[in-house]
């Protein structure tokens, strides 16, 4: 039980990384935001906190893939406290996260699915970049796809919760995107070792 309270913890900070992530995102804007963003999986990769699109190409066991879903319900309400903190103090900002809701929200279920794929790739090659001691991939790899318009699974949520508008099965998709994206690296070391 205690592992898991742990792991609930360490995902609703990563949640809250994000969220601030997003934040600054809103709050500067084009891609300046999308640069300041990477303080957010910085923040997440230093501290070695647990992020789904983080760990969801990294599991080597059963028990690590179900972990996922508690990372993700921390990372939901991480993302979730971050939202609070931008709807009251921020509420001039609430339009813009409303913006990239609707760009969501005009996409299909399966073009939503297709553009979280890159992102899950990104981030899984980001993280493993930075695991061996390399930071510039993260730096880098998070404007690529805020810019790109890859959908994130986890920065969605905080979108979704800031504009007041959760779009159910869309998130859904990235979340499914994101693990697809987050394990090609596997099927490329495979090859390589071909």
């Amino acid at each position: 039980m205690k592992r898991i309270v742990n792991l609930l913890i360490s995902s609703v900070l990563a949640g809250v990384c994000i969220g601030l992530g997003g934040y600054v995102n809103l709050v500067v804007g084009g891609v300046t935001g999308a640069v300041m963003f990477s303080f957010g999986l910085l923040s997440v990769v230093h501290y070695g906190l647990a992020l789904y699109t983080g760990k969801s190409g990294f599991f080597t066991n059963t028990t690590e893939l179900v972990d996922l879903l508690y990372i993700i319900a921390g990372n939901f309400v991480g993302c979730w406290l971050v939202s609070l903190i931008f709807d009251y103090a921020s509420p001039q900002y609430i339009e813009s996260a409303q913006k990239v809701v609707n760009v969501i929200a005009g996409k299909s279920l399966m073009a939503v699915f297709v553009l979280a794929i890159p992102c899950g790739f990104i981030m899984s090659t980001a993280v493993k970049f930075a695991r061996e001691g390399r930071y510039l991939p993260l730096l880098f790899g998070v404007p690529l796809f805020i810019v790109c318009g890859f959908r994130h699974s986890i920065a969605d949520i905080f979108y979704y919760w800031a504009a007041s508008d959760f779009l159910f099965l869309p998130w859904l998709m990235a979340i499914f995107g994101n693990f697809v994206g987050c394990n090609v690296h596997r099927a490329l070391e495979i090859a390589r070792e071909k």
